[in-house]
C-alpha cells in the first residue's frame, strides 16, 4: 500500500470513530528528471553545422524533442546514443525551387494529400529536408504543410506557392494572386518568360498588379525569368526571389549591383537546363545505383520511348537551352563571387526532373561552374534558409529542428560525398530509405 493510501485509510478510520484525524503530511516532490531523459546523442562524428564555422571533429550532436540541443564533447546522463563514429554530419538540403504535386507517388496511391507526402518522402531519402514548391501543389498541400510542426516528422518539410500567376491583364493577375493568398500559401510565383521566343510574355502591368497584391497580402514573390533585362525590371518592381539563372547574356556590373542593392537572392537551377535536352538519348545516369534507389520506373520508361527521344533530339528549344547552360554557369560564378546570396534550387519535381537525385546533379553542375564544396553546402543550407525566411532549419544550432544527413565521406573535401548517405534524419527521426 502506498504512503498516501495508508494515510487516507487512517483518516477514514479516525473519522468513523469520532476522533480528529492527524493532518496529512505534504505530498512528496517528484524527483527531477534525469538530464538525458528524452535526449538522443549522435556520438563521435565530425559535424559541420552550416553556419560557416569549421567542422568539429569527434563531437556529439544532442537532439531533444526533435530539435538540436547542442553540439558537445559530453553526452547527457541517461541519453540514448547512436554511434556515428567516423562519419560526417551536415544540415539537410533545402531546395529553394522545387515542385511537389504528388506526381512521383506510387500509381496505386489515390489520396492527393498522401501523394504529396510520398513526393516529400522521396526528396527526404536523398537528403532534401525542406522544399519550396513553386507551383503545382494541390489544395491538399496546405494540410500537409500545417501538420509538419511536430517532433514526429520523418519526411521533407513543405513550403509552397499556389498556382503560377500568368494573367494577361492586371485584373486577372491580381485575382490569381488574391486567390492564392486566400488559400494560405507561403509564396506567390510569377512567370515572366517567352519560352525562347515561342510564346508571349506576361505583360508588365499584370506583373505589377500581382506584385502589388502580394505586398498587400504580406506574401513574398518568386519570379521565373530567362533574360537579364527582365530580371532587372523585376528587381525594380519589388520581387523577392530570382528563381532561375540569367541565361541570355553575361550579367553586367549594373545588374550585379542591382542584385546587391536589393538584397534579393538568386536561385540558379542549372539542372533544369539539363532536363530540357538530356533525354534526346538514354542518360548514362539511368544506370547509376544511387539514382535507381528512388527512381520511378514508369517515368524512366516514358522518357526513353523512341518517339519521345526523337522529338527532343529534333527540338530547337532543346538546342537553345543546351546552349544556355554554360552561360548560366558563368553567370553563377560571377554573381556568387560578387557577394550576391545564392540559394540552392533545382526546379525538380515536374515530369522528367527526378526529386532528390536532381539535387545531387545540381551539386555537380555548381562544381563545374567553379564553386567550392563549402560554397555549395552553404548555398544548400544556411543561405537557402535565410533567403526563404526559414528561421528554424538550415543550421545545426540549438533550438532548430534536427534535420541532418549522416555521411560516410567528407563533403567539404568533395561534394560528391553528399551521395555517401548513411542515414537522413528529420526532427531527429530516421527517414525510411
Amino acid at each position: 500500500m502506498s504512503r498516501f493510501a495508508s494515510l487516507l485509510a487512517i483518516a477514514i478510520l479516525l473519522a468513523a470513530c469520532g476522533g480528529e484525524p492527524e493532518p496529512a503530511a505534504p505530498a512528496e516532490e517528484p524527483p527531477p528528471p534525469m538530464p538525458g531523459l528524452g535526449a538522443v546523442a549522435f556520438t563521435g562524428a565530425t559535424v559541420w553545422d552550416g553556419t560557416g564555422s569549421a567542422a568539429q571533429e569527434n563531437v556529439n550532436l544532442i537532439v531533444r524533442d526533435g530539435r538540436v540541443e547542442s553540439i558537445s564533447a559530453d553526452v547527457p546522463a541517461g541519453a540514448e546514443t547512436v554511434d556515428v563514429s567516423g562519419k560526417f554530419i551536415v544540415p539537410g538540403i533545402i531546395n529553394s525551387h522545387g515542385h511537389v504535386s504528388g506526381y512521383w507517388a506510387d500509381d496505386a496511391v489515390t489520396d492527393p494529400a498522401e501523394r504529396v507526402r510520398e513526393d516529400l518522402a522521396l526528396y527526404a531519402r536523398y537528403g532534401v529536408t525542406s522544399v519550396l514548391s513553386l507551383g503545382g501543389a494541390p489544395p491538399e498541400a496546405k494540410g500537409v504543410r500545417d501538420s509538419q510542426d511536430t517532433p514526429a516528422l520523418n519526411r521533407a518539410r513543405l513550403h509552397y506557392a499556389g498556382d503560377v500567376i500568368t494573367g494577361n491583364t492586371p485584373e486577372e493577375a491580381s485575382a490569381m494572386a488574391l486567390a492564392n493568398i486566400e488559400q494560405g500559401v507561403d509564396w506567390l510565383k510569377i512567370r515572366v518568360d517567352d519560352n525562347l521566343g515561342t510564346t508571349p510574355k506576361m505583360p508588365w502591368d499584370a506583373v505589377q498588379a500581382a506584385i502589388n497584391a502580394a505586398r498587400a497580402g504580406d506574401k513574398p514573390v518568386a519570379t521565373h525569368i530567362f533574360y537579364m533585362d527582365d530580371a532587372a525590371q523585376l528587381l525594380a518592381m519589388g520581387t523577392n526571389l530570382i528563381a532561375h539563372s540569367v541565361r541570355d547574356q553575361a550579367v553586367t556590373d549594373d545588374f550585379v549591383q542591382a542584385m546587391l542593392d536589393s538584397g534579393v537572392c538568386y536561385v540558379p537551377t542549372l539542372v533544369r537546363e539539363v532536363s530540357t535536352f538530356v533525354y534526346a538519348e538514354r542518360p548514362e545516369w539511368f544506370d547509376d545505383p544511387f539514382f535507381l534507389e528512388g527512381a520511378k520506373r514508369s517515368e524512366m520508361q516514358r522518357l526513353t520511348r523512341p518517339e519521345y527521344m526523337a522529338e527532343m533530339a529534333a527540338s530547337p528549344m532543346a538546342a537553345g537551352y543546351r546552349a544556355a547552360l554554360p552561360q548560366a554557369q558563368e553567370n553563377l560564378r560571377i554573381i556568387l563571387g560578387s557577394g550576391v546570396p545564392v540559394a540552392f534550387g533545382t526546379d525538380s519535381g515536374v515530369p522528367g526532373r527526378f526529386p532528390g537525385y536532381f539535387e545531387h546533379m545540381e551539386f555537380d553542375l555548381m562544381t563545374a561552374a567553379g564553386l567550392t564544396s563549402r560554397e555549395i553546402l552553404r548555398s544548400a543550407t544556411s543561405v537557402a534558409a535565410t533567403c526563404l525566411g526559414l528561421d528554424d532549419v538550415g543550421t545545426l544550432e540549438a533550438g532548430k529542428w534536427a534535420d541532418f544527413i549522416v555521411l560516410d565521406e567528407d563533403p567539404i573535401a568533395d561534394i560528391q560525398a553528399m551521395r555517401s548517405i548513411d542515414a537522413v534524419y528529420i526532427a531527429g527521426n530516421t527517414v525510411p530509405r
